[in-house]
């Protein structure tokens, strides 16, 4: 070790200077754009059809939410492999394989007759969690500066837009079937439509340095990421002071700690640890796991609002899984079209003060919604200023995740912060169901109004910090804020 690491390359290093692009990038925006959506619908798909597998399965709320974990402990593990083995061997080969795993494990599900299969399945898919971070690492290869950032918007904008896409597919199948198969080849369809686009039109043309794959370290990141994980996820069912989860989280403490001390001594490290600690690197994964808690939240908060029967518990909107799908259809066009418009922003203000007002936005959508909730207009206004919020404020994220690191390591970069963004949503997870199981309606188990308007206040307070440590970081790089 010659020094502490810094996150900032330098201008003679030869892995910062951009490939000359290709002429034509449009094509490749699309394939990777409708990849991406392809993984944040498989994402969604499920969440409404988890009561439905109790029955189908004859299994327990315990057992049936692995159904949902399986899939984000595997995206955990196989985001910085891939997105690291993307920027050593070519990223389109590791967004092939993503899709790739996420067919077979769409597939897997619709063939299953048995809860073990259908959890195997989904931790097939859940690989695909990968796909986001390969493509900003493969736009940032690829596109002229100018665009770089226009691009980054509408590919983060597919997790937003995938999400009530693949809500509103839920909704329509379970008017007309009980089973879950028809959903999975649904998924499937769209995996084989996305691998044939990326595979005919998307171009790879970034460097390739490739090197020695680093196993100590991946295999501990992937087991003190599984025990962090694991803790979080499952802290509200067998309790925070138990001592699985109180053992889980000391594992991996540990376990990190070990990691640490092997990624500071190899040679070519699966992660440079300034990507996760270096000053601005900091920020960014700051913001992206507060940004996370606030988005991720919103899918399992607003489900089950808008499907709570007002004449029962005194709030809801006495919705289907189908209405929660079109309730968030503004949130999809408003997504859009600010991702679109997130590069003219940037141009002017820089990314760290574009991701500060689009988390402003996002953040008093949720305060809109804390304080009107009764009518459906509420709920679609909620919507709306939400996708506006998001589409602006994940663009930006994108951009200044990967803006300051050399070119051959933009994929893991964005890997890492994709990755803490994951975990700020499982905190989110966490969160808001120990405020819904702890505030309820008395003599019931039913969550109170009280609980729900709580969970959005915090939920828009992540928001708004995420904007003040993007504020934070404008002010402190100044000069320095829109180099690629």
């Amino acid at each position: 070790m010659t020094g502490a690491p810094t996150d900032v390359p330098t201008k003679g290093d030869a892995a910062t200077r951009r490939p000359a692009a290709p002429a034509r990038t449009m094509p490749t925006l699309i394939a990777l754009a409708a990849a991406g959506m392809v993984v944040s619908v498989q994402q969604t798909l499920v969440i409404p059809l988890l009561p439905q597998f109790m029955t189908t399965f004859d299994a327990s709320v315990t057992a049936v939410t692995w159904v949902f974990t399986a899939s984000l402990l595997a995206g955990a593990v196989a985001t910085p492999l891939l997105t690291r083995f993307g920027d050593m061997y070519g990223k389109k080969r590791m967004i092939l394989l993503a899709l790739v795993l996420l067919i077979l494990g769409s597939v897997l599900c619709a063939a299953s007759g048995s809860l073990a299969t259908l959890i195997a399945g989904r931790a097939l898919q859940g690989v695909s969690s990968a796909m986001v971070p390969l493509a900003i690492g493969m736009i940032r290869d690829t596109f002229p500066r100018d665009r770089i950032t226009t691009a980054i918007g509408v590919v983060s904008a597919t997790m937003g837009v995938g999400g009530s896409i693949g809500m509103i597919v839920t909704g329509l199948i379970a008017d007309r079937t009980t089973s879950h198969r028809p959903v999975f080849w649904i998924a499937a369809a769209l995996g084989v439509f996305a691998l044939v686009l990326v595979t005919v039109t998307a171009r790879d043309v970034g460097a390739r340095p490739g090197g020695r794959p680093d196993v100590p370290g991946a295999v501990l990141l992937a087991a003190w990421l599984v025990c962090l994980l694991l803790g979080i996820s499952q802290g509200n069912a067998w309790g925070w002071a138990s001592g699985g989860v109180l053992g889980l989280f000391g594992a991996a403490a540990l376990l990190c700690a070990v990691w640490t001390a092997v990624e500071l001594r190899v040679r070519e490290p699966l992660v440079r640890l300034s990507l996760l600690v270096g000053p601005r690197s900091l920020s960014a994964n700051v913001a992206s796991a507060l940004l996370g808690f606030s988005m991720f939240a919103a899918f399992t908060l607003i489900a089950s609002f808008v499907q709570a029967d007002p004449e029962l518990v005194g709030y809801g909107l006495g919705g289907t899984v189908l209405h929660v799908g079109l309730y968030m259809l503004p949130s999809t066009a408003t997504m859009l079209l600010s991702s679109t418009q997130s590069g003219r922003i940037t141009a002017r203000i820089g990314p760290a003060y574009t991701l500060a007002a689009g988390s402003a936005l996002a953040g008093l959508s949720y305060f809109w919604l804390a304080v009107f909730n009764t009518r459906g207009i509420d709920m679609l206004i909620f919507s709306g200023i939400q996708g506006l919020g998001f589409g602006v404020a994940y663009a930006a994220l994108g951009t200044l995740a990967v803006q300051h690191v050399p070119m051959d390591q933009s994929g893991i970069a964005s890997g890492i912060n994709s990755l803490v963004r994951v975990g700020g949503g499982g905190i989110a997870g966490a969160v808001t169901a120990a405020i819904l199981a702890g505030m309820v309606i008395g003599g019931t188990d039913v969550p109170s109004l009280g609980a729900y308007e709580l969970s959005f206040w915090i939920v828009g307070a992540g928001a708004l910090l995420a904007g003040a440590v993007a504020v934070a970081n404008g002010v402190r790089y100044r000069r320095d804020d829109a180099g690629f």
